[in-house]
């Protein structure tokens, strides 16, 4: 189906909504300071974001902690290149009903999700890589 739009606030001050990402290949994860492997993943993600992001390719890092000041000096402390979003009241993944961190959410050109991967393992990343890569030739 059509993913849920929303619009959060970025650690940079603007707002940034889903809608607006139309026509470019849209990964949203779902990330939390209290969670090891989300941080294991981050450098991951930056690296599929600068590899494809002048490909139509978006990444948005939406950030459930109740206090967004720790989300902003983590997301500083590990390098992340990508958006941050502060989703404190947990709205959004509420309306993606995603419990597992991280979650990470794969949306098409046309605004469909077509993938949901629940936690992060060792090698996830070559997987987002092929399900990116084939999102991008559609």
């Amino acid at each position: 189906g059509i993913a849920p739009d929303f619009t959060l606030r970025t650690a940079a001050g603007q707002n940034l909504r889903l809608q607006e990402q139309r026509g470019q290949v849209v990964m949203v994860n779902f990330w939390a300071t209290w969670c090891a492997p989300c941080r294991q993943e981050m450098p991951h993600l930056n690296r599929l974001y600068d590899k494809y992001r002048s490909s139509g390719f978006v990444l948005l890092g939406v950030n459930v902690d109740d206090d967004p000041v720790n989300a902003i000096a983590l997301a500083t402390k590990l390098g992340v290149r990508f958006p941050v979003l502060l989703d404190a009241e947990k709205k959004v993944s509420r309306q993606y009903d995603l419990s597992t961190m991280p979650s990470t959410v794969l949306i098409d050109r046309d605004g469909r999700v077509r993938q949901i991967h629940r936690g992060y393992r060792d090698g996830y990343e070559l997987t987002y890589d092929q399900q990116i890569r084939d999102l991008l030739k559609e």
